[in-house]
């Protein structure tokens, strides 16, 4: 459930934003494109550069998809708060990112649980305009719809450690990719700074073990070597390692059993 009422797009596919949810988008990229700089990986700030984001207005998703298709033939699709599993794997499977088409309130400027348009656009999009990631999302897609239904919020786990709140080693350190922490003021710094959380190397078959909360910073991330090691994921027989990470059983979780997974 949701307090969240997503806004309907008019004939020529435009948003009625209000002048009090343009600035809500304001106040959100001025301050979070000053605290990625010296944190999220380089590809992420490039990708920020290639959309070219509106500051002071939120960003229509027309706008948005003429950009994407002249990198990676993606788009966004406008979406409610909250959509089911498949349809989210179907979207990913036709080269379509889900955008809510809301923004956060001014109470909830800091944390919202919801996925709203700003950890869309900003968390996600960016990073949209680079092959291995638009081809990860994709055939990511393919793969969950495979599968048994049962098995999918198992193997979301992959995208979660990865797309959310995934973590790459550069030549400056520890830097952040994932949407998850991209989009948020305490996460990014958080994620990357903060001797709290556990950091460890990715490995598929351990991601798949490994439970979640969604309403937490993270009580541990994973981190790859490379930016394209992203898409080498799916060179590995995920099918196999589900299988094997079912009859292994998950990791004790690192947080209070509250909250949930996809």
């Amino acid at each position: 459930m949701t307090k969240y009422i997503s806004k309907q797009p008019n004939a020529e596919g435009l948003i009625d934003w209000t002048p009090n949810e343009n600035q809500t988008w304001n106040t959100l990229i001025d301050r979070q494109t000053q605290i990625v700089q010296t944190r999220a990986c380089d590809e992420f700030l490039e990708g920020l550069e290639r959309i070219k984001f509106s500051s002071n207005k939120v960003p229509q998703h027309t706008v948005i998809n003429a950009r994407l298709k002249d990198f990676t033939g993606w788009e966004v699709e406008v979406v409610p708060a909250l959509i089911p599993a498949k349809d989210f794997f179907t979207l990913l499977a036709n080269k379509k990112f889900p955008a809510a088409s809301f923004i956060r309130i001014p109470e909830e400027l800091d944390y919202i649980q919801e996925p709203d348009i700003f950890h869309e656009f900003y968390g996600h999009v960016p990073l949209l305009t680079f092959k291995d990631y638009a081809n990860f999302m994709e055939d990511f897609g393919k793969l969950a719809l495979s599968i048994n239904p049962k098995d999918r919020s198992r193997l979301f786990r992959i995208f979660w450690f990865t797309i959310e709140f995934g973590l790459l080693n550069t030549k400056n350190g520890i830097r952040a990719y994932g949407g998850g922490m991209l989009s948020s003021i305490h996460e990014t710094v958080y994620s990357v700074e903060s001797p709290i959380p556990k950091r460890l190397p990715f490995d598929p078959l351990t991601a798949l073990r490994t439970p979640y909360r969604i309403d937490i910073p993270q009580p541990l991330y994973y981190v790859l070597n490379k930016f394209d090691d992203l898409y080498k994921i799916l060179d590995q027989n995920l099918i196999e390692l589900l299988e094997e990470s079912k009859s292994l059983g998950d990791f004790p979780p690192l947080f209070e059993p509250a909250g949930a997974e996809l």
